[in-house]
């Protein structure tokens, strides 16, 4: 365990210490660089530091090794702390589980009081009162109110479902719908829902510390838009560009079967789809709005459903396709991190193929940059021609487009049936489909020198299917990827080196 600074500092004095549980989590992963953002100092405690390894702020932060059910380790790591965010819980089930994370939120509660901690944080479950819970928003329940009654005052959020790339509920919603075009439903359909950004939450969180000390109390956070879960998936449908969605809600809540349906047509694991789905048998709409009187709302308002998804699906400020395989976040809460579940974001289709060579990389790269129009696709000429076809009678852009220029390219250019969307010349040639598929379709070469002085090849065919019918498009033009890509990179090299030798010949001839 490394040592921690044991001198408390306030906020609006210097930089205050806060320590971060839950770090490699959706919720903590997303805060921590916004608190060093705030000027927070921030410690994180995690039980495999190994995780952190390809966070962008990972050298920002102090990483304390440790296991929350270890009072010296708990104890030790609040040192010198102010803030306490306690953003662990777990998914979990089984006879010992609400009492698990009872106990080891007492043993927290203990420890930060006996280090000097002035402020305990927690995310909590918004649901009504007086209400049968599942045993995860129970128990959730039940930790908040640990902490609530522990000698620390506590601030404990109370948020529904929040809306992010990453975010289980979130991708809940997107894979359903992306999935399901025809829907029997459980009755919990028509149930309301107020659901909440991400980075809204993040923001809550983030202000949390500047609460005046005597407050512990639970604060409930919502969008202010009220909205049935049907209405949730609609809104994800439209913004997805998805047809029309057909929901039909029937008279049986049946939490546990929905769980285990949402399993098998998701990619969200059972052990979170079964809690996930049960907690949402009652409506989840905020009661009071009191922490407007504490806490000012994000400078550009609240993030309507709409927005949040807009963001999460990368349509807002930044390009689609660079949130979507990119691996490391730029920073924003509603984009995906390296440490979120593989489960998490679009689904991404990828057909990636390299080869090395010895010929140098601005041979392959004169290859790579004349590539389309009178030059071929190098593979199975037949196949593209009536691909090419078949996409004109569509409405497509057809194969007959060619190019501006035979052997230089720029962005926006057209190459046959693909736009040039980003260049860097000798090295990365990104095109952009513009056939008619349900999706989004990119081809990327890119060419690398080696260590040995010769280059390294990469294709990569990335494709995001939009709904069902893209997914069953992918599958049934896979076998014909099989054929076609492997020549190609093959047939690139080859030509590279047949231009490599007929340049070495020239020399030679002078």
């Amino acid at each position: 365990m490394t040592s921690a600074d044991t001198t408390t500092t306030l906020p609006g004095t210097s930089a205050p210490l806060v320590l971060v549980t839950g770090a490699t989590g959706y919720i903590g992963g997303r805060l921590v660089p916004r608190l060093l953002a705030a000027g927070f100092r921030v410690r994180v405690l995690v039980r495999t530091p190994a995780k952190l390894a390809a966070v962008p702020w990972r050298d920002e932060v102090e990483v304390v090794e440790g296991d929350l059910t270890s009072v010296e380790d708990t104890t030790a790591a609040c040192a010198g702390v102010h803030t306490f965010y306690y953003l662990v819980h777990s998914m979990g089930s089984g006879s010992d589980f609400e009492e698990t994370e009872q106990r080891t939120a007492r043993l927290v509660a203990r420890a930060a009081a006996d280090a000097g901690v002035e402020r305990v944080v927690y995310i909590g479950g918004l649901h009504p009162d007086g209400v049968e819970l599942s045993t995860h928003m129970r128990s959730r329940t039940a930790v908040g109110q640990v902490l609530l009654d522990g000698p620390v005052p506590a601030v404990v959020y109370q948020a529904g479902v929040v809306i992010g790339s990453g975010s289980a509920s979130f991708e809940m919603i997107r894979h359903l719908t992306e999935n399901l075009p025809l829907m029997p439903a459980p009755s919990w359909v028509t149930n309301l829902i107020e659901p909440i950004a991400i980075r809204d939450v993040v923001h809550y969180l983030v202000q949390a510390p500047q609460i005046p000390g005597d407050v512990n109390r639970t604060f409930d956070l919502g969008s202010r838009e009220v909205l049935t879960y049907a209405a949730l998936m609609y809104g994800y449908a439209r913004e997805a560009g998805l047809p029309w969605r057909k929901i039909y809600a029937l008279p049986i809540p049946a939490p546990r079967l929905a769980g285990w349906w949402v399993a098998l047509v998701t990619p969200i694991p059972h052990s979170m789809a079964v809690p996930l789905v049960q907690s949402l048998q009652h409506d989840a709409v905020t009661d009071e709005h009191d922490i407007d009187e504490l806490v000012p709302q994000p400078p550009e308002a609240l993030t309507d459903y709409r927005s949040a998804v807009r963001l999460a699906l990368g349509k807002m400020e930044d390009g689609e396709v660079e949130t979507s395989w990119s691996s490391a976040s730029s920073g924003k809460p509603y984009e995906p991190l390296p440490s979120d579940p593989e489960w998490a974001g679009r689904t991404v289709y990828v057909d990636d193929r390299s080869r090395s060579t010895d010929v140098a990389p601005e041979k392959v790269w004169d290859v790579i940059e004349g590539i389309g129009g009178d030059n071929g696709w190098y593979s199975l000429p037949a196949a593209w021609v009536v691909r090419g076809v078949a996409d004109k009678l569509l409405g497509g852009a057809g194969h007959n487009r060619g190019r501006r220029n035979a052997s230089r390219l720029v962005v926006g250019d057209a190459v046959d049936w693909w736009r040039v969307e980003r260049l860097e010349r000798g090295r990365l040639l990104r095109l952009r489909a513009e056939m008619k598929v349900p999706g989004g379709a990119w081809l990327e070469l890119t060419a690398e020198p080696s260590d040995s002085g010769g280059t390294i090849y990469r294709q990569r065919a990335i494709y995001m299917p939009r709904g069902l019918a893209g997914k069953l498009y992918w599958w049934a033009i896979f076998p014909f990827h099989g054929l076609i890509f492997p020549s190609m990179a093959k047939n690139i090299i080859a030509r590279a080196a047949q231009g490599s030798a007929s340049g070495r010949d020239a020399q030679t001839a002078q």
